[in-house]
C-alpha cells in the first residue's frame, strides 16, 4: 500500500527526468523527480540502475546525465565503474583514447604505463583485467613483471 503523496519504485516502469520517485533516506522517505535525484545522490541512483537493476531510466534524459554527474560527484566511484571505457591521455596518441585501446593492442607498452609510470590511479582495473594484464606481459616480456605482479599470477 502507498501513502497519497509518494512515489514507490516501480521496477516494470521507465523513468524519465521529470517523474516523481520517493527512496528512504536518513531523514526518511524523500520524494524528488529523478532529475533532481541525479544532483542529491548520483551513486545511489547510479547503483540502483547498474547494480540492483531495480530502476529503469531513459538513456538520454537521465542516464547520459548521470554520468556526467558521476564524475564530478565521486570521482573514485566514476573510474571503478568506467574501467577501461575512461578516456585517458597515454603517450603516442594526440588526443585522448579509451583505456582498453592499448590495454589490449599494446600490453606491454600499457602495463609500463599503468603500473611502473605509476598511473593505478587514473584507470582501475579490477583482479581479471590485472591477471589477464599480467599473464599477456608475462608471455611477452616475462621480464618486465614487477614481483608483486609475479606473485598474483602464481
Amino acid at each position: 500500500m502507498t501513502v497519497e503523496g509518494t512515489f514507490p519504485l516501480d521496477p516494470q516502469k521507465v523513468y524519465y527526468s521529470m517523474d516523481e520517485l520517493t527512496l528512504d533516506t536518513d531523514e526518511g522517505p524523500q520524494t524528488l523527480r529523478v532529475g533532481a535525484w541525479l544532483n542529491v545522490d548520483p551513486v545511489r541512483i547510479h547503483k540502483l540502475i547498474m547494480k540492483d537493476k531495480t530502476l529503469q531510466v531513459d538513456t538520454i534524459e537521465v542516464l547520459n546525465p548521470l554520468v556526467s554527474k558521476l564524475r564530478r560527484a565521486d570521482p573514485d566511484y566514476y573510474k571503478r565503474f568506467m574501467g577501461l571505457r575512461l578516456v585517458i591521455d597515454y603517450p603516442g596518441y594526440s588526443t585522448g583514447i579509451t583505456a582498453r585501446i592499448p590495454f589490449e593492442n599494446d600490453p606491454v607498452g600499457f602495463y609500463k604505463w599503468w603500473r611502473k609510470g605509476r598511473h593505478e590511479d587514473k584507470v582501475y582495473l579490477s583482479k581479471g583485467y590485472q591477471i589477464m594484464l599480467f599473464q599477456k606481459v608475462s608471455i611477452m616480456e616475462p621480464k618486465m613483471l614487477l614481483k608483486k605482479d609475479l606473485e598474483l599470477l602464481k
